[in-house]
């Protein structure tokens, strides 16, 4: 869903998704995970709005910091891709306040995570609400594909959902969640949220990408 502002008459762009169907493409059966994408300052605000499951508990770690291997908790997660060179940005919010973001230099292939974010999550009995800004830094040039994704619950409990999930004719025997599927993101650029003359910024930490 897009939508406009009008700031000190400078238009800004809203990118608002919900998460209506597990990875495998059936219907969730909650009130689905909000997430809106807005500019923010040097980076693209991430603001989530999301039903509170309280499982499983909460990560040793203290809010506010990384926490490695925080997919094993419950999380919203964003990836933003471009798909021609398989280079990625992965973040993932916790509603007890950790994060955990890694930048992937092909499919599954980590070269560097935990780095530092700014994220809040305010959690009330049955919701929460998180917001990050995510440093242009972090992201690759030419972003053209996203996806995201919620978990929540333990054990044959755990339930994995997907913006765009693997269609139903393309699931076969034996077949589990895999949030790397490049294949399955959707069509997604910064400048349909910053404007089409946006630059983007020249990140140091991707140069890394190719040492």
């Amino acid at each position: 869903m897009l939508n406009s502002l009008c700031v000190g008459c400078i238009l800004l762009t809203v990118m608002e998704f919900q998460i209506k169907h597990t990875w495998d493409s059936l219907p969730v059966h909650h009130k689905p995970v909000k997430i809106r994408f807005s500019p923010g300052e040097d980076g693209l605000l991430m603001q989530v709005n999301a039903p509170f499951f309280n499982d499983p508990p909460a990560p040793a770690g203290p809010p506010g910091e990384p926490f490695a291997g925080l997919w094993d908790y419950e999380v919203v997660e964003s990836f933003f891709l471009n798909s021609n060179t398989e280079q990625y940005l992965e973040v993932e919010l916790c509603p007890h306040g950790q994060h955990l973001v890694l930048l992937l230099n092909g499919k599954h292939n980590a070269f560097m995570q935990q780095i530092p974010l700014s994220f809040v999550a305010d959690k009330k009995e049955k919701t929460w609400k998180g917001e990050a800004l995510l440093p242009w830094r972090y992201f690759p040039q030419g972003v053209n594909k996203m996806n995201s994704y919620a978990i929540h619950g333990s054990g044959t409990e755990r339930i994995y959902e997907s913006l765009y999930p693997v269609p139903r004719e393309d699931l076969v025997e034996g077949q589990g969640p895999d949030f790397h599927r490049l294949e399955y993101f959707q069509d997604f650029t910064l400048q349909s949220i910053m404007g089409e003359d946006w630059v983007q910024p020249e990140s140091d930490l991707w140069d890394l990408a190719a040492k």
